[in-house]
């Protein structure tokens, strides 16, 4: 569901970048706030992992269409919405500017849709809601709460990308016509983000309890330390964005689409402002849609599939890179302010 910069107009596109830029403020004032010395390595893992996941596109029955996690619930219910609203951000400019995937123009579309919606509305309204009982939270609420939430959460973000075009007025896409496509589609993606969201959950919960401080102590006994926990999580993300990646549908997700039904010709930039903008995006994109520059010759499966592979672990590597020393520099800022 990332944007391209097509659908968005100059006022639109930085009157969203202005919003998100706000909301990344004051994450990164709570994040400040947090004494919790692991957050560091937690928000770089974590957002590698779903940096490799978001890779993996899922086709969806009978529709032409697919869908991929979105993630924000899943890094929400383990950091906290705040720091997972930092995790998504990096993980949405990253693929802007290395993988050529949403517009740098809707970059602030994307953060408040894919970021800020899911984190700090979904996630406190549906997930933090169920969780919250007398007896502390249970391994079945973790998962009806994720299960959910990523739903709302996605239902939103794809309710945000059709004001947001619509706003903009640069498309024909008449309203009626693409919120029908947009909500219906992306209920279906969100089902199958919300039972893998649900699936994760739980297995952090068992694999890692201490992610969870409210669960019971007896729970919590079990938890096995840090160090196995990153090395398990790297190896996911070896797995996930060096392999499973391969297997990725190439079907037109929800939002190509729903856009492709909607207005079939071709959408194309309309300014000078979209010219600058992709033309800084193909400097700074070097393994556009994450594969290798096309030299214009025909690739054989291998190199398409050590394409892939590449942009996967490059991709998760610079994401927990960015984020591990975001952290440090946050914890940091509050480390000077209270000498």
């Amino acid at each position: 569901m990332h944007m391209s910069d097509a659908l968005v107009s100059p006022a639109v596109g930085g009157a969203m970048w202005a919003v998100s830029a706000a909301g990344l403020y004051v994450a990164s004032r709570k994040v400040a706030r947090e004494h919790d010395d692991r957050l560091p390595p937690l928000m770089g893992v974590l957002g590698a992992f779903v940096f490799a996941a978001q890779m993996i596109n899922f086709s969806i029955p009978a529709t032409g269409s697919s869908g991929h996690i979105g993630g924000g619930i899943l890094l929400a219910a383990l950091l906290g919405p705040w720091a997972a609203c930092i995790v998504m951000a990096s993980i949405l400019a990253i693929q802007a500017l290395l993988f050529a995937d949403g517009g740098l123009l809707a970059l602030g579309c994307n953060i408040a849709n894919l970021a800020l919606l899911p984190c700090l509305i979904a996630y406190p309204l549906i997930y933090r809601t169920i969780n919250r009982g007398t007896n502390g939270i249970s391994q079945s609420r973790i998962a009806w709460g994720g299960f959910l939430a990523a739903i709302v959460g996605l239902q939103l973000g794809a309710f945000g990308v059709v004001v947001e075009t619509t706003a903009s007025g640069i498309t024909e896409l008449p309203f009626s016509a693409f919120v029908a496509l947009m909500q219906p589609i992306h209920l279906a993606i969100g089902g199958v983000e919300g039972l893998a969201t649900a699936a994760l959950l739980l297995f952090l919960a068992r694999m890692r309890p201490a992610l969870y401080p409210a669960l019971p102590q007896a729970a919590q006994s079990r938890s096995i330390s840090y160090k196995p926990f990153f090395i398990i999580m790297g190896l996911l993300i070896v797995a996930v964005g060096g392999l499973l990646s391969w297997y990725a549908s190439s079907l037109p997700d929800g939002l190509e689409w729903a856009t492709e039904r909607t207005h079939p010709s071709e959408i194309a930039n309309t300014s000078h402002s979209h010219d600058t903008l992709a033309g800084i995006q193909a400097a700074t994109s070097i393994l556009p849609d994450y594969n290798l520059p096309d030299t214009g010759q025909p690739r054989s499966q291998m190199e398409e599939r050590a394409g892939t592979s590449l942009a996967g672990l490059a991709g998760a590597a610079a994401v927990a890179a960015c984020l591990i020393l975001l952290g440090i520099l946050l914890h940091r800022r509050k480390a000077t302010r209270t000498l």
